[in-house]
């Protein structure tokens, strides 16, 4: 497995089951690591045109996102864009040191992992340097 990916996936998520995934995956290492945050309950995973109440609901239930117990109805609120709801949540999480990164997938969906907001830039650069998009809002 290339160092990049494990890194990736550490910083990612603590699962190590997502490495030991990724490291196996014969095709596709991007799909098996983002299968694997969803199966690990990290991957806030929407469509492009949810609201804010989706997001809210779906940023819940996530453990990092859970932790900090931070009041989600600010996003929840937001009714006009996905986007904008993504902005509002970056805003409030920021505060406890995490933050929203996208991985491209399907034109149709919108996974989102929360990060720590120290890693949200390395993980774009390694995502780019294997050939994939992730990005920050």
């Amino acid at each position: 497995m290339n160092e990049d990916w494990a890194r990736l996936c550490r910083l990612l998520d603590d699962d190590p089951q997502i490495v030991a995934a990724v490291s196996q995956a014969v095709d596709e290492p991007w799909l098996v690591m983002i299968e694997g945050l969803d199966d690990a309950g990290a991957l806030a995973y929407l469509e492009p045109g949810d609201t804010g109440a989706q997001l809210a609901d779906a940023l819940a239930g996530l453990p990092r996102v859970f932790a900090t117990a931070v009041d989600l109805d600010a996003v929840g609120d937001v009714d006009s864009d996905l986007a904008t709801a993504v902005a509002v949540a970056n805003e409030m999480l920021d505060e406890h040191g995490l933050a929203l990164v996208y991985l491209e997938e399907e034109p149709d969906a919108y996974p989102l992992v929360a990060v720590a907001a120290d890693d949200a830039e390395e993980i774009v650069a390694l995502a780019g340097r294997l050939g994939h998009v992730a990005r920050t809002h």
